[in-house]
């Protein structure tokens, strides 16, 4: 009877272990090649994915690592490496320099919300009010969300949108939406 009891408990705990890994896994969301583990922070996953090196220069430029990588919990629009190369030509360099950090800073800030706002309770909101959410981001303004088809739209003060294209990427201090274009605050 001991030795059943022991298998029982062992073949349960074997259970409850692959249950656990196999929802870990199924949170995992690949971005710029590489996994996004929710167990790791957004700077932890951010510096692995080869489609947000700009970002991840920019956040660094700002000085904001220690913030990102702190318990928030943040909800963050991550623009790719193909978002910053919308900007006219020069404005990703020009924001690197020192001289710009506050300039830097402010874009950066206007995409964090805080707060973790995964997809399902971003289209809530859309649909509770009536079709658009606004809601006001770390820098202070205000971004837009509604839906277009399927997909989530953001759009910044100046009516420029940008369409979530990797949604729920989560992280242990938030959560991350990949975005295609950078959201600018009015200056």
């Amino acid at each position: 009877m001991k030795r059943f009891f022991k298998i029982t408990t062992l073949l349960f705990a074997a259970i409850c272990i692959n249950t656990v890994i196999a929802n870990a896994q199924d949170k995992t969301v690949m971005v710029g090649g590489a996994a996004m583990y929710p167990s790791k922070n957004i700077i932890e996953n951010a510096v692995n994915s080869k489609d947000h090196t700009t970002l991840v220069a920019a956040v660094k430029a700002a000085g904001l690592v220690e913030t990102l990588e702190g318990a928030g919990p943040f909800t963050v629009f991550a623009p790719t490496n193909e978002a910053f190369n919308k900007l006219p030509t020069g404005t990703v360099d020009n924001l690197l320099k020192p001289e710009n950090k506050d300039k830097l800073t402010a874009v950066l800030t206007y995409h964090v919300i805080s707060g973790k706002i995964d997809s399902k309770s971003l289209m809530d909101m859309i649909m509770k009010n009536n079709g658009k959410y606004t809601a006001t981001t770390v820098q202070g303004g205000s971004l837009t969300f509604m839906m277009k088809g399927k997909n989530i739209m953001v759009m910044d003060e100046s009516g420029n949108t940008a369409k979530v294209t990797i949604k729920d990427v989560y992280q242990s201090n938030g959560v991350i939406h990949v975005i295609d274009t950078v959201l600018l605050p009015k200056s």
